[in-house]
């Protein structure tokens, strides 16, 4: 858990609470744009139990951290949701955010990525 409450944290969450319970988090860190030559946010993770949704809480940590995008200077706030998660997908749309279609995500790890990193050399 230090890599989130360490003295060097490598993201930030944001915890909901309802009537002194847990309700929700979002986990999130800094991007930059080439294209925007800005940096950015990007939510990692965004997570309501089942029995707090539809209270608001998903919407109240997004906004939260659209205030902190636009706080920080950033050109955006952006995420990746699974292609059959239609509960978010049309909960994202309902507030107004953008499919990327045409981007498409790729991922290095496990033997892939070590075959890749190979022996280190300097640049």
């Amino acid at each position: 858990m230090s890599e989130l409450f360490g003295p060097h944290p490598s993201a930030e969450a944001l915890i909901a609470e309802l009537d002194d319970v847990t309700a929700g988090f979002a986990i999130f860190y800094g991007t930059f744009s080439t294209w925007e030559c800005r940096p950015g946010l990007w939510l990692e993770d965004l997570y309501v139990p089942q029995r707090f949704r539809r209270a608001g809480i998903g919407r109240a940590l997004l906004q939260h951290l659209a205030a902190l995008t636009v706080e920080r200077g950033c050109a955006r706030l952006e995420w990746s949701a699974l292609d059959w998660n239609e509960p978010a997908l049309a909960f994202y749309e309902m507030l107004g955010a953008t499919r990327l279609s045409e981007w498409e995500l790729h991922r290095l790890d496990g033997e892939a990525l070590k075959r890749v990193a190979g022996p280190a050399q300097a640049p």
